[in-house]
């Protein structure tokens, strides 16, 4: 029957096409995994510091969720701001002399931490006077705008470079490269600064409108915030070209690309809190550049902090910056080196009457 052949013809060519069957098999299977082990919103560990003359005293009696790291019966409310701006700590309890009640400051730029800290300090009959720092009235489109700018420019630089450098190869534009004198970064970084400079714009963009629309501060230095865009835009620049070496059409191109940004947004910390995912799902999310993007706007914009406090993710992403341009460089060079050249098949003379014998 032909619709019979039809079907059966449908059925191997996607057993063919291994990425389509990828999308199909692997993502409900990533999902599962992800939703099963990594949605959840509540936080039971919040890390913890305790200071002032009652410290030992209160830091004894502190339960679920607050996980005591830093018993100092010295410390300042000053050392606590600076500590809940690092992040060091979710929370810090500032204890006076006996009798009176210990305030608890704890850090608003992470939402859902400070909701439990907050909910479990209201609970405890008066023992602490919360006050939130950094989002005191806990507003989501404030934790969520600074994770929302990495996310464009994830899209942007992952999608858009991949795409259009695939579309110049079914065009034939690398071939041509292929027989000029360029070496393949100068191609990368020529191919990959349209998008770079139209991503950073949209990064400016979403930026401001985030903080006049929905109110966000903008309280750190811009210097900082660009200098972490900048290596995380090189880095997902560099994973679009990455994508386009292994993929032969658009299509293919587009399927890679949202394997590689789904789970950048679910393990990022932008939707799940880290802090509540299993460990093993949680250590997956700490191997996205944009979890560690959304570490940087997240201080910059929400608590001021020094670059000295977001040196570790600055650093990674130099590091994810560096390993993926190298990859890019060594898998584009392949791509622009000249075939070898194919032998020319002589079509054979047709046979005469007279050499036929």
């Amino acid at each position: 029957m032909p619709v019979k052949a039809m079907i059966l013809k449908e059925f191997l060519e996607l057993r063919r096409d291994k990425r389509t069957m990828a999308m199909i098999i692997a993502l409900p299977l990533l999902l599962l995994v992800i939703f099963g082990y990594a949605a959840n919103f509540k936080v039971t560990d919040v890390p913890t510091y305790v200071y002032g003359p009652q410290a030992q005293a209160v830091a004894s009696q502190l339960e679920a969720p607050f996980d005591v790291k830093k018993v100092d019966e010295a410390g300042t409310q000053d050392q606590a701001t600076d500590a809940l701006r690092a992040q060091d700590a979710g929370a810090v309890v500032l204890t006076g002399q006996p009798g009176q009640p210990a305030t608890m400051l704890i850090d608003g730029s992470n939402l859902f931490s400070a909701q439990s800290a907050a909910a479990a300090a209201a609970a405890s009959n008066g023992a602490f006077t919360p006050q939130v720092l950094f989002n005191p009235k806990l507003e989501t489109s404030w934790v969520m705008v600074p994770a929302l700018v990495g996310m464009i420019m994830a899209f942007i630089g992952t999608i858009i470079t991949a795409i259009g450098l695939v579309r110049e190869r079914q065009a034939g534009t690398l071939e041509q490269l292929a027989v000029m004198p360029f070496k393949a970064s100068d191609v990368i970084v020529g191919k990959i600064a349209p998008y770079f400079v139209l991503a950073a714009v949209d990064m400016v963009l979403v930026t401001v409108l985030g903080c006049l629309v929905f109110g966000v501060p903008f309280t750190g230095s811009a210097a900082v915030l660009a200098l972490g865009a900048a290596l995380f835009l090189f880095t997902v620049l560099g994973i679009g070209v990455l994508i386009s070496t292994v993929s032969q059409n658009q299509g293919q191109a587009m399927q890679m690309a949202l394997l590689t940004l789904m789970p950048q947004i679910l393990l990022s910390g932008m939707i799940f809190p880290l802090a509540a995912m299993a460990p093993g799902v949680r250590w997956i999310g700490y191997l996205f550049p944009l979890t560690y993007f959304n570490m940087i706007s997240n201080g910059v914009m929400l608590r001021d902090a020094p670059i000295s406090s977001l040196a570790l993710p600055l650093g990674v992403l130099a590091g994810m910056a560096i390993l993926v341009f190298t990859a890019a460089v060594l898998r584009f060079r392949r791509d622009l080196s000249p075939s070898a050249p194919k032998a020319a098949h002589k079509t054979p003379a047709p046979a005469t009457a007279g050499s036929a014998r």
